[in-house]
């Protein structure tokens, strides 16, 4: 009886966790493994939390599409963690390898952990603290044909909440195209396609956070700065349900926007970059009466064979996460550019 009452405190608490964490969660937490939305660099973080187009310049974007990692990035491996209220916490790790024969596959772990909570019993008395998690293990691989890349991600879910446990085998299908001439990029992605291995009790039914996203990455010529526009929750008319029902109808133009995120990637020196977003669905689901949200924003340098970034993602006046990404060329470090 306890363990179930654990469990239910904790479904009481995750959605409200889930909104504070994640920049397009929806709200009232109807899908599963949410935490796979979650921005996987503070990069990401910094444009807004979803980007698909902005290609080969963060070896942690195949997480957002495979199709983001190619062989430039070969021999970069990276670490990162995002602070979040409380003891909640994302740590990311991820790697891109040149092997001879097959060419460039990446590896990532993404684990949010939502720290210790404590359990009742069903008359509120206290029946010890539990800690919960989720984890994905992902595998990458992407080739490119003349101005188009294509990607596959290949992804193992597992999620533990109080002892109850899901799991899932999931894939990302992308791909990118380049113009050949300008500095233009779009990208499209296909996400989480797959099945559940194991339900959290032999009652619940798990849903898949199935997506699809596309945008565009354009920098104009001699201007120091390079602006995407992604759109994604392509596979929902509607991406904000209002809980309340307290909203204006944002009209049909409103809607649409609440698809849309904005980034742009600020150039001021080959080793220094900023990078701002607005997140226009997180800014409505988010907002105060006075203040808004959905406001992202970051800086990377580049320090040797280091690229070092730091985020803020501002989700009202007084919540915030920051995220810290560091990443090295393990080419110029141990490997010296060889070849499995």
């Amino acid at each position: 009886m306890s363990r179930y009452c654990n469990v239910r405190k904790l479904y009481l608490i995750l959605p409200g966790i889930i909104i504070t964490i994640q920049c397009v969660a929806q709200f009232g937490g109807k899908r599963s493994y949410e935490f796979l939305n979650v921005p996987s660099s503070a990069r990401m973080a910094g444009l807004g939390a979803v980007n698909v187009s902005l290609a080969n310049r963060d070896v942690n974007f195949f997480f957002s599409n495979p199709a983001l990692v190619t062989d430039s990035l070969a021999g970069v491996a990276s670490a990162g963690y995002t602070f979040y209220v409380g003891d909640i916490g994302q740590s990311v790790f991820a790697y891109a390898h040149d092997f001879k024969n097959i060419g460039t596959v990446s590896f990532g772990v993404q684990h949010v952990g939502y720290g210790e909570i404590q359990g009742y019993d069903a008359t509120g008395q206290e029946t010890g603290s539990f800690k919960s998690g989720e984890t994905a293990l992902v595998i990458s691989k992407s080739h490119t044909v003349g101005v188009f890349t294509f990607g596959v991600n290949l992804k193992g879910v597992f999620s533990s909440i109080a002892g109850y446990r899901s799991s899932a085998m999931l894939v990302d299908m992308g791909g990118t195209f380049r113009h050949p001439k300008q500095d233009l990029t779009i990208g499209l992605v296909i996400k989480n396609v797959g099945f559940v291995l194991s339900e959290y009790s032999g009652t619940s039914e798990t849903s898949i956070p199935f997506d699809v996203q596309t945008g565009v990455t354009f920098k104009p010529e001699h201007m120091p700065i390079r602006i995407s526009m992604t759109a994604y929750n392509l596979a929902k008319g509607n991406a904000y349900d209002d809980p309340n029902e307290e909203e204006d109808d944002p009209g049909t133009l409103g809607k649409m926007m609440q698809h849309v995120n904005f980034g742009a990637e600020i150039l001021f020196h080959k080793n220094v970059n900023a990078v701002i977003g607005y997140n226009v669905l997180k800014q409505t689901e988010l907002k105060t009466e006075n203040h808004g949200g959905g406001i992202t924003f970051g800086l990377s340098l580049k320090i040797k064979t280091f690229d070092v970034a730091i985020s803020r993602t501002g989700y009202n006046v007084s919540q915030a996460s920051y995220g810290f990404t560091v990443a090295a060329d393990l080419n110029r470090m141990i490997f010296k550019k060889k070849t499995l």
